[in-house]
């Protein structure tokens, strides 16, 4: 059982930065790809950006690609989201899921957190 608790969510305007934390519980973190994905009124969940455990291998949604880095720190049992040049559609509440296998499908992630606020006004 692995359970995984986001923070850093807030308000920045266009062109700021956030960086969001997902703390995970559990022995076998490292074993786990973790991923961020979002969700903004009224739209469905998408990803935006994962990494696997062992190897560190990344992925980036295109519409975030160059603005946001996904990194984790093993020792930690934390995943980190920073994200630069922030725009007004990037608003959405962002989760932080687990799960044996990278993909950019949401329901093969076995965790979830429960989500952080971020909002960019224009």
């Amino acid at each position: 059982q692995v359970q995984l608790v986001e923070s850093g969510g807030g308000l920045v305007q266009a062109g700021g930065s956030l960086s969001l934390s997902c703390a995970a519980s559990g022995r076998t973190f490292s074993s786990y790809t973790m991923a961020w994905f979002r969700q903004a009124l009224g739209k469905e969940r998408e990803f935006v950006a994962g990494m696997t455990g062992s190897a560190g291998w990344t992925r980036y949604a295109d519409s975030v690609k160059g603005r946001f880095t996904i990194s984790r720190d093993n020792a930690k049992n934390t995943v980190y989201l920073q994200m630069n040049s922030l725009k007004p559609e990037d608003t959405a509440v962002y989760y932080c899921a687990a799960g044996p296998l990278f993909t950019h499908m949401s329901d093969p992630y076995t965790y979830w957190g429960q989500g952080t606020q971020v909002t960019v006004s224009s």
